[in-house]
């Protein structure tokens, strides 16, 4: 038996990254923060202003003998679109870039081959361009965006932004979803 695993996935808004994966079987905790910058301890005003380096992610806790880190890495593939530069729809900034850190440095070559898989299925016309990176640091988001779809669903940035992704990911992805 495997132990818990972790990746920290940025697809531009922490909100929608967050949403997605706290639906999946086997995925323990979602913790919404900052990434990939070079400010110690930076807040959310900061990061907003694209000063910092920090792309907004999540910290995805899983358990590998439910769910691989490759099946993982389908889903935040096809739920965001990797080949858009510091940008997921009207989401424009570094911070909303589309961004892989990762802990194990055993993980780098599935990110690897996942990516080459992308590449080769041909699902996406453009060059993907999302940052792959050993984690430098993770830095948790304040409280108030934590969790943040289940407790604000009528929001409208929820009901034009997430909902929709949320609809995909239970169209595409059914049978990996509680």
């Amino acid at each position: 038996m495997q132990q818990n695993h972790k990746i920290i996935l940025g697809g531009g808004c922490f909100w929608c990254i967050e949403a997605i994966f706290q639906d999946v079987k086997g995925v323990i905790s979602c913790v919404s923060g900052y990434a990939g910058g070079q400010t110690i301890d930076p807040n959310y005003r900061q990061v907003c202003t694209g000063q910092t380096g920090h792309a907004e992610v999540v910290e995805v806790t899983f358990d590998p003998n439910i769910i691989t880190l490759t099946q993982i890495l389908d889903i935040f593939w096809h739920l965001h679109d990797p080949t858009t530069l510091n940008r997921q729809g009207a989401d424009v900034g570094s911070q909303y870039r589309s961004a892989i850190y990762y802990i194990d440095e055993n993980d780098q070559e599935t990110i690897q081959k996942s990516l080459q898989n992308l590449v080769n299925s041909g699902d996406y016309q453009d060059p993907i361009v999302t940052e792959i990176a050993k984690l430098n640091e993770f830095y948790k988001a304040e409280d108030y965006h934590q969790n943040y779809f289940k407790t604000h669903p009528d929001q409208g940035y929820c009901q034009v932004v997430i909902s929709p992704k949320m609809a995909k990911l239970r169209q595409k992805y059914l049978s990996k979803l509680h």
